[in-house]
């Protein structure tokens, strides 16, 4: 009956589930941008150091990444849409209670904690579950859409944020994004289903798609093969990919896939690669480009302005290498980008001014096009090389971003006290980058693995 409907409305249920999944990841993104425009009014409120504000910041970032791979784990046993509705319910729940903090503790509980927990919950491998169990044929469009549902929110909020602080006040800016969490929740619990078996259909692009007429392609145009299988690690009631799955529970399983995933040369190399991906852009250029355009006399709303851009030309950029991710091998995709990358933070110190001119400008486009594109590479990969565990090991791919990320913030504001400038963080990360490529090139098949 339910495929009958489907038949009809020529609308396959893929397509609605990526469709909430986009609104939720949204949602989950307003609160990154909130402690930027929060920031400052906590100071002058409470006094309060920026190191303590930024430690519930960087509390945050660290969940939000150790989180993921447990995350998809608990969405492997208790279902995506089940999760889902806990992490919204978290981010509602911190957000909203921030209004009531009188002492730091307590914003390091709620900003860090309780919100790290949620959004974590949330991250890319929510984005890597749905785009994997719903899709067969566009799965790397449809995850470059979702990643820039990331990208999208903090567009969407940050103005919005910033216009609510101005004219009411923080609290009310916190509110607005309890609320957005809590509207999302009944949209989730109503439209997001676990998978395709819960309608009766199959994934969009599979052999018996009535709805589809091509036949299923892989994520470099070839015809769809096999996933791999690793050696079984010990006894289990059901394996995927070689990975313990089912009976364990959810921190069980993601341990173990880690377990398993580490003795490849594959899960390094992607996690390695991962790592410099996120320390060269939320660690380094999402914390430290603005004070160091100040440092070169460039007024703070203008580099502001400037890293707006960055986010515009992110979704463009990460929509497309999820187009190209259905087309050409993602390794191949990972090398361009991170060596791209490392060649315009070679030439950024010599970009950075007093004002605006064509080159930063052109350097703005260039690294938002390429902000968050490895994504989308980097989570067909881990589907192709380790089956169905790909999602978790992804979640752990994703941990390994945010570890990068953390410590390139502080590394990056101890070379600039020490110095005196950016300058030498600028070219490490460069350096790093093309190490990035590198690795990417080290990225093994499934039939490598099987034999290792």
């Amino acid at each position: 009956m339910v495929a009958t409907t489907a038949r009809r409305a020529r609308l396959h249920p893929a397509w609605i589930a990526a469709g909430v999944a986009f609104v939720a990841l949204l949602c989950a993104a307003g609160f990154r941008s909130a402690p930027g425009v929060l920031m400052v009014p906590l100071q002058q409120e409470f006094g309060w150091s920026r190191g303590l504000v930024s430690l519930a910041v960087g509390v945050n970032l660290v969940l939000f990444g150790l989180t993921a791979p447990f995350a998809a784990a608990l969405m492997e046993r208790f279902g995506v849409r089940a999760v889902t509705s806990v992490a919204l319910g978290l981010i509602a729940a911190g957000s909203g209670l921030s209004i009531e903090v009188t002492a730091g503790w307590q914003l390091v509980l709620l900003w860090g904690v309780l919100i790290g927990l949620g959004t974590g919950s949330m991250a890319l491998v929510f984005a890597s579950i749905v785009a994997n169990r719903w899709f067969v044929r566009r799965r790397g469009l449809v995850m470059g859409i979702l990643t820039a549902a990331s990208a999208t929110g903090q567009l969407v909020f940050l103005p919005v944020l910033a216009w609510v602080v101005e004219r009411s006040g923080w609290r009310e800016a916190s509110l607005v994004v309890s609320l957005a969490a809590v509207a999302v929740i009944p949209l989730v619990l109503l439209c997001l289903r676990d998978g395709p078996a819960a309608l009766g259909v199959t994934p969009y692009g599979a052999p018996d798609d009535p709805l589809v007429d091509d036949p299923p392609v892989d994520n470099v145009g070839s015809p769809s093969r096999p996933s791999a299988t690793l050696p079984d690690r010990g006894p289990t009631s059901g394996t995927a990919g070689g990975f313990t799955r089912g009976t364990p529970g959810p921190a069980r399983v993601a341990l173990s896939t880690l377990a398993a995933a580490a003795r490849t040369r594959t899960f390094w190399a992607l996690a390695g690669a991962f790592a410099i991906c996120g320390a060269s852009t939320n660690g380094l250029i999402g914390t430290h480009f603005i004070p160091s355009a100040h440092d070169h006399g460039m007024p703070e709303t203008t580099a502001a302005g400037l890293l707006a851009v960055v986010g515009v030309f992110d979704i463009v950029g990460t929509v497309a290498s999820g187009w190209l991710t259905d087309k050409v091998n993602p390794r191949l995709l990972l090398v361009a980008y991170y060596t791209l990358r490392g060649a315009g933070l070679l030439m950024l110190p010599g970009l950075l001014a007093d004002s605006l001119h064509p080159s930063i400008i052109a350097f703005v486009v260039v690294y938002g096009l390429d902000w968050v594109a490895t994504v989308p590479p980097t989570a067909a990969l881990c589907r192709e090389v380790y089956g169905e565990a790909g999602s978790v090991v992804f979640g752990w791919v994703f941990a390994a971003h945010q570890i990068g990320a953390a410590v390139a913030s502080v590394g990056a504001g101890v070379v600039r006290d020490a110095t005196g400038q950016y300058t030498m963080a600028w070219v490490g990360a460069a350096c790093l980058c093309l190490v990035a490529a590198f690795a990417s090139t080290r990225v093994g098949r499934p039939a490598e693995l099987v034999s290792s």
